[in-house]
């Protein structure tokens, strides 16, 4: 039996909301808060946690071509684990600390936004029979549920090697994923000292959360995505690379991620699915119909590397060029043929055609067919359309990553770009099958393509990876304890 909440405590682990505070503070003074139209009027939030466009308003037309969309430009992730099975006391304690965020602020990427995902040792605490009841399956089989525990990449660390961050992939047991998104700074490092203890909330007394010994936080990690904002941080730290960076670009890589049309639609993401994709069983009504898988990932990029560097004091060499890099990234042959000496200020443009070239492009490149004779190759891009849309060609997975700039699991303890990975999909094996697809170590080793020229993998060394599943709002606060 769960023991009752008791009064505010210090918070344990608090220690690791050091990392995400300094990267708020290090990325503040470069950042900008975007002009953003007014977002719809409270009181009606979306089921769906992650059906937040409205929530959002992209600073450009959403339905040009190519447009790109304007995420919050902070996300912090706060990772956690339970010390005992919660009961009704902490649940109604969890609605209140949610409902009170989304009181003081107000929900959008203008104010705060929140979303809360529970991991399997979460489901382990409950009882075995009403988890089965619940937990929707794999219409494709169902002795599957829907969440299952993430599994290493074919291009993690041990199964591969990394030239300089060569760290094995570990797999995370939280309980609980708290992401806190929105474009100031301020707000959210006010809710993180609110979350620690302070009875302090937008300036008004407010309790802080009172869990007891419940929770312990187990890693904070802050990301970034603005137009210029990783240029900016590379500048600010006098990173070798600054200058190669393209200066209107939201990623590290040089390249406009947030394209609007590489998302599909919240619903398709769901366990209850769309008209264009359903993999589970369950219906709507069920306790988690809205609900759907979050993925979350901590990977270091080796930007040296993606130059072409030996060192940092070594100039690139020609396949650290925009052309090279571009078809890493998106498709072979590349797709625009850059500007300049093909490195400074990235040596090109920022945002290029996300196009979708079908589930079977990425194996033509493998056989060379379309590119110049005894050249074999794949694009980042093409290798995660094997299995990333619906038969009918819409996106199943609405991504949520971005830069970071930290020092989290780098050997040295120093700051490296980083990319914060998450994605809201439909289920587990669905995220593991793209995942695999985008490593096409299978085709590589069909069509002897050349670890240098399989998009982006040899650049990523992913540390962590857990899923989540990310429940209805209407039962976000730790589901099915109401029915234990």
């Amino acid at each position: 039996m769960a023991s009752p909440v008791g009064r505010r405590a210090a918070l344990r682990g608090a220690g690791v909301l050091a990392m995400a505070l300094a990267g708020l503070g290090g990325a503040s003074p470069v950042a900008r808060a975007p002009r953003r139209a007014s977002a719809p009027a409270a009181g009606g939030l979306p089921d769906i946690q992650f059906d937040v466009a409205a929530y959002c308003t992209p600073e450009h037309d959403s339905g040009a071509a190519g447009a790109v969309v304007t995420p919050p430009v902070h996300t912090v992730f706060l990772t956690a684990t339970l010390s005992r099975t919660p009961g009704p006391a902490d649940q109604a304690e969890l609605r209140r600390v949610l409902s009170t965020l989304e009181d003081r602020y107000a929900f959008g990427a203008a104010g705060l936004m929140t979303f809360v995902s529970y991991g399997l040792p979460y489901f382990a605490r409950l009882p075995p029979d009403l988890v089965a009841r619940a937990m929707p399956r794999l219409r494709a089989d169902p002795r599957r549920y829907v969440l299952e525990e993430a599994v290493p990449g074919p291009t993690d660390v041990p199964a591969a090697t990394k030239r300089r961050f060569n760290v094995p992939v570990r797999i995370e047991g939280n309980d609980l994923l708290l992401t806190l998104r929105g474009d100031r700074a301020t707000v959210i490092q006010d809710a993180l000292a609110w979350i620690r203890g302070s009875d302090t909330l937008a300036g008004r007394h407010t309790p802080s959360p009172a869990f007891g010994d419940l929770l312990t936080l187990t890693s904070s990690r802050h990301m970034f995505t603005q137009a210029g904002l990783p240029r900016a941080v590379a500048e600010q730290n006098t990173l070798p690379y600054a200058g190669f960076i393209q200066p209107d670009s939201p990623m590290w890589m040089g390249f406009s991620d947030q394209q609007a049309g590489a998302s599909g639609p919240p619903a398709i993401c769901t366990f209850a699915g769309h008209p264009s994709a359903r993999l589970s069983t369950a219906r709507p009504g069920d306790y988690f119909d809205n609900g759907g898988v979050q993925h979350l990932s901590h990977v270091i990029l080796d930007m040296l590397q993606y130059y072409d560097m030996a060192s940092a004091t070594t100039p690139p060499s020609p396949n650290g060029g925009f052309g090279k890099r571009v078809q890493y990234m998106f498709h072979a042959p590349p797709i625009h043929p850059g500007s300049g000496d093909r490195l400074t200020d990235g040596g090109g443009p920022t945002l290029l055609p996300a196009e979708n070239r079908g589930p079977d492009y990425a194996e033509r490149t493998a056989r060379g067919i379309g590119l110049p004779a005894g050249e074999r190759r794949m694009g980042h891009l093409s290798t995660l359309q094997r299995s990333s849309r619906a038969p009918d060609g819409t996106p199943m997975h609405i991504r949520v990553d971005g830069p970071g700039f930290d020092a989290l699991d780098v050997p040295d303890g120093g700051n490296q770009p980083k990319l914060h990975f998450s994605v809201f999909v439909p289920s587990a094996d669905f995220f593991a099958t793209m995942r695999r697809s985008q490593a096409a170590v299978d085709l590589a080793r069909k069509h002897r393509v050349p670890e240098h020229d399989n998009g982006l993998e040899r650049f990523i060394t992913c540390t962590r990876r857990q899923n989540f599943l990310v429940p209805p709002r209407r039962h976000r606060a730790f589901p099915l304890v109401e029915l234990a």
